[in-house]
């Protein structure tokens, strides 16, 4: 069992990975935008952290940025999930720290797949 951090702000899609995951037997904290899933990468560690790359207050590179800076805390590998999907996009995203990225739309199974395969 792993200890996620889903920051997602769409609602129903939160609720579609948050449930998936923890059908998988993963411990999940939430955050709704980018500002909140910073303060908890402070408060905690986290094996996985899966970014929605458009959020409210602080984008999922822009917290990807400021984990950088984050010399205290050592947290796991690092998941991005865009409808943005360029390749530049994706390069961005990996130069920033993310380990990978998942276009949307995707579904449950191909999460599954990825984040299992992330925390092997």
């Amino acid at each position: 069992m792993a200890h996620i951090l889903l920051a997602e702000d769409e609602p129903v899609l939160r609720m579609l990975i948050s449930d998936t995951l923890e059908d998988e037997g993963h411990q999940l904290d939430i955050a709704c935008d980018g500002e909140e899933a910073l303060q908890k990468i402070k408060l905690h560690e986290y094996d996985l952290i899966v970014l929605d790359y458009m959020m409210p207050k602080l984008t999922g590179y822009e917290v990807l940025v400021h984990m950088k800076r984050l010399s205290d805390k050592r947290n796991g590998k690092v998941m991005i999930l865009s409808a943005k999907s360029q390749h530049t996009e994706q390069e961005k995203m990996r130069a920033a720290g993310a380990d990978a990225f998942i276009p949307k739309p995707f579904s449950p199974m191909e999460l599954v797949r990825v984040v299992e395969d992330m925390l092997a």
